[in-house]
């Protein structure tokens, strides 16, 4: 028989042997918004508010109303831009923002992803970013498109100084993927990955992120910064597969 002093003596080598147990436990990856909050209406709002933060209009030609961020397929958000005329908003559009507030903490970091069919026409202005709850900056542009053609990564860390990157978007007509990693780099400032398709475009850094909370907006403004004069039919912003992933846990 072993003496209880031996096999003390194992249990506490084997423990001590474990992975991860000299740097902490891994962290764990949590989803604070799964891929089915698009699956319905009631998913869209158990996640999602209607409009921006702050309101119905934004830097552009369009005002947003309720009915134009609508489920008609499940699984995908479509935001439709709908030409009015009206001489102050020229149009009504949809935007809707998330419920939660995403906040990357020291030593962790937050994953956004998505895939979407956008306009890149003239006047058509669809995002997929991030702004400061208490201020502006910061603001990270996950994905913008300002009716070039391409495709606009950008992080804003104040009006002069600004981080961007444009790649041709291929195919516009198909789905494509974005994504986004956030990672705290020195306990104060945050390294963003940004992603098309798979493939890395461009790494930028958010100057002292850490610790300040973000609001997450999908939205399709118009004409503003993607010029004019926009369509005046109906244009169409769809987002489908939509998650973020914690990486602070």
């Amino acid at each position: 028989m072993y003496s209880s002093a031996f096999l003390l003596a194992v249990l506490s080598h084997t423990v001590s042997g474990l992975p991860g147990e000299r740097h902490g436990l891994a962290k764990r990856d949590s989803t604070l918004i799964p891929t089915s909050c698009f699956d319905s209406t009631s998913s869209l709002t158990q996640y999602f508010n209607y409009n921006y933060p702050w309101g119905d209009t934004h830097n552009g030609a369009a005002i947003m109303k309720d009915s134009n961020s609508v489920i008609a397929d499940a699984g995908v958000l479509t935001l439709n831009a709908t030409y009015t005329g009206a001489s102050d908003y020229a149009y009504d559009s949809g935007t809707v923002y998330a419920k939660q507030q995403f906040t990357v903490e020291a030593g962790g970091g937050l994953d956004f992803s998505a895939q979407f069919i956008a306009p890149v026409e003239t006047g058509t202005w669809p995002a997929f970013w991030l702004n400061g709850v208490n201020s502006w900056p910061p603001e990270i542009d996950v994905a913008e498109w300002k009716g070039s053609g391409d495709i606009s990564f950008n992080t804003f860390n104040s009006s002069s100084e600004v981080q961007a990157q444009d790649v041709k978007y291929p195919s516009p007509t198909d789905y494509h993927t974005v994504l986004a990693e956030l990672r705290d780099e020195d306990g104060s400032n945050v390294s963003v990955n940004f992603y098309l398709d798979g493939t890395l475009i461009t790494t930028q850094y958010a100057s002292g992120l850490v610790g300040q909370p973000l609001n997450l907006i999908i939205d399709l403004q118009m004409e503003g910064s993607s010029g004019s004069p926009g369509p005046t039919g109906t244009t169409l912003f769809q987002i489908k597969n939509l998650e973020v992933i914690d990486k602070n846990a």
